[in-house]
Formats: C-alpha cells, sequence, structure tokens
C-alpha cells in the first residue's frame, strides 16, 4: 500500500504516519516542514499545499493508492478544491479530516451522517461563513464544509469524510486534556461542572489514526462517518481519571451551569470540554462502529497523555493552547464565592 499524508508531522497527521509504517506501507508525507520533524522511512517532500507549482511537484511523485488530509483545518475551500484537483488523478481514495462542526445544528441538536451541513460553496475563500451570537454556527464550521464540498466534486464516490468532535491523546497541542491533568495534579478546590453524570465523546487520536487508515485501504464507495467515542465516560469519571493518574489531591466542587454563567465562566475553553448545547456530546457514530471504529477506553487515553506529558512531551506550539483553562486567580475567586469545604 503507498499512501500519501498531507501534514504528518504533528498529533493526528503524526499518529497516522507511525501506524501506516507499522502496517509496513509505503509513506510520503506533504508539508512546510515548519511544524516538527520528518518521521523516520517516510519519502518527506515539502512545500505550500496552497501554490500550485508544489503541488504539481508532488503530484509527479505518485501516484499513490489513498491520500489522507489532516492538514486543511486552517485553509479555505478554494485552497482544498486546489489540491483535489492536482492530486485526484495521481491517488485512489481520498480521506478528508473534517469536523461535526459542518453540521448546521451541532452543538444544539444530536447528529447523524443524515443531519444537514452547512452550506458554503467548494471555491470559497477565507472570508466565506459566519459565527452567530451564541458561538454557534461558527465560520470555522462553514469553511470546513466548503473544503468537503470541495473534494467530493472532484474525487465524486472516491471521497471518505471523518468528522470527529474532540480528538485527545498523547501530542494533544490544542491543551483541553493537558490543562484538566496539570489543574488535577495541583490539588484543593477544583471547579467542575455539573452534572458530574452528564457524558463527553472524545476520541483518542491513536483510534482515529487506525480508523482513518482502514478507510483508506478500503474498496468500497466513500462514505461519511462521525468519529466520536460510542460509550464515552461521565465527566465525574473523567475528573476522578485525572486525578489519579496525576496522584492529586483535588477534590472537585461541582458548579451548577447557573453558577459559571453568573461568574462568567467560558463554556468550551475556561472548563475544557464543557458545553451546556443539547446536541454537543450527542454525536451518534453508530455508522463508523459498524465500518470498524473501535475506541478504547478513555481512562487509557488520559493516563497515556499523562505518561507522554510526564516523558517530557512537547506538542507542537499552536495559539490554541493558550485559550483553554480558567485562571487560578479567576477560580479562587468563584471557589470563595460557591463556598463548601
Amino acid at each position: 500500500m503507498r499512501i500519501l499524508i498531507l501534514g504528518g508531522t504533528w498529533f493526528l497527521g503524526k499518529e497516522i504516519v507511525n501506524s501506516a509504517r507499522r502496517r509496513g506501507w509505503e509513506v510520503t508525507t506533504f508539508n512546510r516542514g515548519r511544524s516538527g520533524p520528518d518521521a523516520a522511512g517516510v519519502d518527506a517532500v515539502h512545500g505550500d499545499r496552497t501554490d500550485a507549482a508544489d503541488l504539481a511537484r508532488l503530484a509527479a511523485a505518485g501516484p499513490w493508492d489513498a491520500v489522507v488530509d489532516t492538514s486543511s483545518s486552517e485553509l479555505p475551500p478554494h485552497d482544498v478544491l486546489l489540491a483535489a484537483r492536482t492530486l485526484a488523478g495521481r491517488v485512489g481514495r481520498w480521506v478528508h479530516i473534517s469536523t461535526v462542526s459542518v453540521y448546521a445544528g451541532w452543538p444544539h441538536h444530536p447528529l447523524t451522517e443524515t443531519s444537514p451541513l452547512l452550506d458554503c460553496p467548494p471555491d470559497a475563500d477565507a472570508e466565506f461563513g459566519y459565527t452567530g451570537v451564541d458561538g454557534s454556527p461558527t465560520k470555522y464550521g462553514f469553511q470546513k464544509a466548503g473544503g468537503e464540498r470541495a473534494v467530493s466534486e472532484v474525487l465524486g464516490d472516491r471521497a471518505v469524510f471523518l468528522r470527529p468532535g474532540v480528538i485527545l491523546g498523547p501530542g494533544e497541542y490544542v491543551g483541553r486534556l493537558p490543562w484538566w491533568l496539570a489543574r488535577a495534579e495541583r490539588g484543593g478546590r477544583i471547579i467542575a461542572p455539573s452534572p458530574a453524570e452528564r457524558r463527553v465523546q472524545p476520541v483518542d487520536v491513536r483510534d482515529v489514526a487506525v480508523f482513518a487508515l482502514d478507510q483508506a485501504a478500503g474498496t468500497g464507495a466513500g462514505a461519511a462517518f462521525n468519529v466520536a467515542h460510542p460509550e464515552g465516560l461521565t465527566f465525574a469519571e473523567f475528573v476522578t481519571a485525572c486525578l489519579t493518574v496525576t496522584g492529586g489531591a483535588g477534590r472537585p466542587l461541582w458548579a451548577s451551569p447557573e453558577d459559571l454563567a453568573r461568574h462568567g465562566v467560558k463554556q468550551w475553553t475556561e472548563l475544557p470540554l464543557w458545553r451546556t448545547h443539547a446536541g454537543v456530546w450527542a454525536i451518534d457514530s453508530s455508522r463508523a462502529v459498524a465500518a470498524g471504529l473501535r475506541c478504547r477506553p478513555l481512562g487509557e487515553t488520559v493516563a497515556d497523555t499523562w505518561a507522554w506529558l510526564q516523558a517530557d512531551g512537547r506538542p507542537v506550539e499552536h495559539p490554541r493552547w493558550a485559550e483553554h483553562g480558567i485562571a487560578p486567580e479567576k477560580e479562587d475567586k468563584i471557589l470563595a464565592c460557591l463556598g463548601g469545604e
């Protein structure tokens, strides 16, 4: 199997490369060479995927049985369209890493793959779309929907779309799980969002990588898959797992959404993974499970991420890291107002 990875040097892309190498596949990566070193044993091609000449040079290195695109998250649809058109004749299947944000109903409503998508042209520029006053829909979601449409129009039934919600695990660059782990290690009373029994559905990066490669090796018609943990875990189980692996002596103080809102706590960022919208963790991944998605217990993801951080794991620097986590002084003020022992 000969495979092309667009990206391939950090988090999901890096894990896909490593997993493909373990399968004995011949791997080509294409990136700018700025986000991390190339993996050993790959044919690394450096270039800018928004540059037609660089893409033409890449195409000359083909053909490949499949491509997995992990690097389009910050690109407008017209750049995705350029890559798809340039490489279409040099690849078999195209596995496109997308997001649940492409759905018009996210995060307000439960989602299946038949849920309506946001409408964005395949040749849209970076200005297309908007973010709603309540944070949904997002301009990012419009852009990603346009990227899917671009790939679909060029590749047809050779295209596979993976729509993850939240991806966690070793190498995470966003900072969601690392913040909770650091907070658990610090100990003391910890603000936690109630209800404690609410389930969340993040998925391990290693499980996404395996599923992406399984789809790359597939022979049937392309499809779209929601990629979320089919079982998940409760927020109480998540916080307990963080406390257990770090050895922290912390104690969660479960605060209601009303209390958190009254103190101006930002959903999704200041308390990572917390969002009150009904559909945010109501993602149906049964189609992906039927197609072979296998998800490890999320307690294992928590433990392995802590082990990676303790082994001096260093994520790629990314501005989103600084967005996550409540400042200690703000948390202390809220804890004082909430009381409790």
